[in-house]
């Protein structure tokens, strides 16, 4: 049973400047999503003024990673040598999270071993090295294919013992031990709040872009105790949803 906390905590990120990466949503005619600074990929102007014909919404895709590390190291105090998996095949985004990873890593003292998987062949290898590498935690690179893939990640994760974070709640839902990341629900509503002012007239020039605000902790207690970990109180109590 699914139990969603009675308020919703919010974790505004840091980094809202135009010099980091984005997941971007287009409104353009083509309706096209980028990945990377839609400033810098010279899609607006700058953010709070597109000019031209796109507008969209910033889904902190990666930004947010440091705060899921740190959520993760919370949850089980004793993981330092974590693993992160990343698709390479998605070269912006992977990019994007192996800095984001990087630069946070030292201050909370983790080490981190890459691992990299594109297929379901490479997923099963790469869970086949995690085994004998024996890391205390897996970071899981927020990834579409990663998603489509979530029922082997809780099969090989649970098979492996190893806590795992993810960035999507679709991954908790199956098994998943945590996720950390944007509230996708809000942020398609505003995605639709936008498209029905563009067709009701607005300029896409004159709609700056969104900054997500909505960002969710869900914690699997199902799963933490499969794994034998007794989650924190001070954790249990920031968790927006928790799965029974």
């Amino acid at each position: 049973m699914s139990r969603s906390a009675a308020r919703r905590r919010h974790f505004p990120s840091q980094h809202t400047r135009s010099g980091r990466r984005y997941r971007w949503s287009r409104f353009s005619a083509s309706g096209r999503g980028v990945t990377e600074d839609p400033v810098r990929l010279c899609l607006v102007a700058s953010l709070a003024q597109p000019g031209g014909n796109a507008t969209g919404t910033n889904f902190f895709a990666t930004e947010v990673v440091a705060k899921r590390l740190r959520l993760l190291h919370d949850l089980v105090p004793k993981a330092v040598r974590i693993a992160v998996l990343i698709n390479p095949a998605n070269a912006a985004n992977t990019e994007a999270t192996l800095q984001e990873v990087r630069e946070a890593v030292p201050s909370m003292g983790l080490q981190i071993q890459i691992f990299n998987a594109g297929t379901i062949a490479e997923i099963d290898a790469a869970f086949a090295s995690l085994a004998h590498e024996r890391p205390d935690a897996l970071f899981v690179g927020g990834n579409a294919f990663f998603l489509d893939r979530r029922a082997q990640f809780a099969t090989l994760t649970a098979r492996n013992g190893i806590p795992a974070t993810y960035a999507q709640s679709d991954f908790v839902s199956v098994g998943g031990l945590m996720r950390y990341g944007t509230d996708i629900a809000d942020a398609f509503y505003q995605v639709g709040v936008y498209t029905g002012r563009i067709l009701k007239g607005a300029k896409p020039a004159d709609l700056p872009v969104l900054q997500s605000t909505k960002f969710v902790f869900a914690i699997n207690l199902q799963t933490a105790r499969a794994l034998g970990i007794e989650v924190p109180p001070g954790v249990l109590a920031i968790a927006d949803e928790v799965i029974e």
